[in-house]
């Protein structure tokens, strides 16, 4: 025989365990979800702090890079034309040897070949001569006039003529054309 029964009392408490069971399991649950509605809030304003943050210092960073670059094109320019301003004299001694007349052909060749490369290379640092040409219109921000004349063959405020040619980078003028200007 079996010493099995079928005791109702059983069966109760049995039922009444696992509901309490149950029970207990739903209220974890519900503690769970009560504690991560709690953080997530504070999870989503951390992670907005933080993003601020990012985007803050990129955006820093990106203005860092264009001040650099403007400094360094500025201190570049600046260089130039320090350098560009030292060996002014040399390419006016030129010029004056280009006006002169000589018999010596080869001598005149020499000076046009050397004032030639003087020129070229003033072009390859992006150095630009300001040549003022007779009856262009007089200028005053890249021309400084030393002289006047009245003369009805030129125009109303021209170029009579350029005594010394003048030179700029950019728009950053190094030294102005000194000219003589009609009327």
């Amino acid at each position: 025989m079996s010493n099995q029964t079928n005791n109702p009392l059983d069966e109760e408490q049995l039922e009444e365990t696992a509901k309490a069971a149950e029970a207990e399991e739903a209220s974890e649950a519900a503690e769970e979800t009560a504690e991560e509605t709690t953080e997530t809030p504070d999870l989503q304003k951390q992670f907005d702090e933080l993003n601020d943050r990012y985007m803050r210092m990129a955006a820093e960073y990106d203005n860092f890079r264009k001040r650099v670059a403007r400094e360094r094109d500025a201190i570049r320019a600046e260089s130039v034309g320090k350098t560009l301003t030292a060996m002014l004299p040399v390419f006016d001694s030129l010029e004056r040897a280009l006006a002169q007349d000589t018999e010596d052909t080869e001598y005149k060749k020499g000076v046009e070949m050397t004032a030639r490369q003087f020129t070229s290379a003033l072009e390859s640092i992006n150095v630009e001569i300001i040549a003022a040409e007779p009856n262009t219109e007089f200028d005053p921000t890249v021309h400084n006039a030393v002289m006047h004349i009245e003369d009805e063959t030129f125009g109303e405020n021209c170029v009579a003529e350029c005594f010394q040619k003048g030179f700029k980078i950019g728009d950053k003028v190094i030294r102005t054309a000194m000219v003589k200007v009609a009327n």
